[in-house]
């Protein structure tokens, strides 16, 4: 398994919830018909108000008009990341989208589990306020072996809080997939 994610960042402040990641309207799309899941990655972060969304200009949508998945693939928030409801549709959209990881000060405990329990993105915690710090568009390295993020623009490097098995679940695909790839549970 590749341990480094790569990619540009994309800024959020703090208490993103899942309307915000996810707008309830946006709901109705077949999770298992692959023309309707494209639409939860087209409407990922739809539902951060514009100004807040790019930071620290804001005004940047995560997936420009007309399009599926985002140029962002690694996203930088403030803490309790992912409060509100707990609809699995929230991680799964960013997914879809292209995000491969969130780095965040904190996160509601339930979002936390459907990005690891459903294998959609890898939930990184930091001590740092990055997102105080990185801007939209920087290009960031995350080193997992190492629990480690660079900012490769900004020439900054951060610790992050080690994952755990988390990496092993989410690459797995979810828990259950990471279950029997362990033979933790009978076929």
């Amino acid at each position: 398994m590749d341990s480094i994610i790569q990619g540009k960042a994309y800024v959020l402040g703090k208490n993103i919830d899942t309307d915000q990641i996810i707008p309830a309207e946006h709901l109705v799309y077949s999770l298992s018909d692959p023309e309707e899941v494209k639409l939860y990655g087209k409407y990922a972060l739809s539902g951060v108000p514009i100004a807040e969304a790019g930071l620290p200009e804001g005004n940047r949508p995560f997936v420009e008009n007309g399009k599926f998945e985002s140029e962002y693939s690694i996203i930088i928030a403030g803490p309790n990341f992912g409060c509100g409801s707990s609809r699995e549709h929230a991680p799964f959209s960013l997914q879809v989208a292209g995000a491969k990881a969130i780095v965040a000060e904190s996160y509601a405990r339930i979002f936390y589990r459907n990005c690891v329990d459903g294998g959609f993105v890898i939930p990184y915690e930091t001590a740092e306020a990055l997102n105080k710090t990185v801007m939209t568009g920087d290009e960031l390295k995350i080193d997992i072996d190492n629990n480690t993020i660079e900012n490769l623009t900004q020439e900054t490097a951060y610790t992050l809080k080690p994952l755990g098995d988390v990496y092993n679940i989410v690459m797995s695909g979810g828990i259950f997939a990471y279950a029997k790839k362990e033979n933790l549970m009978s076929s």
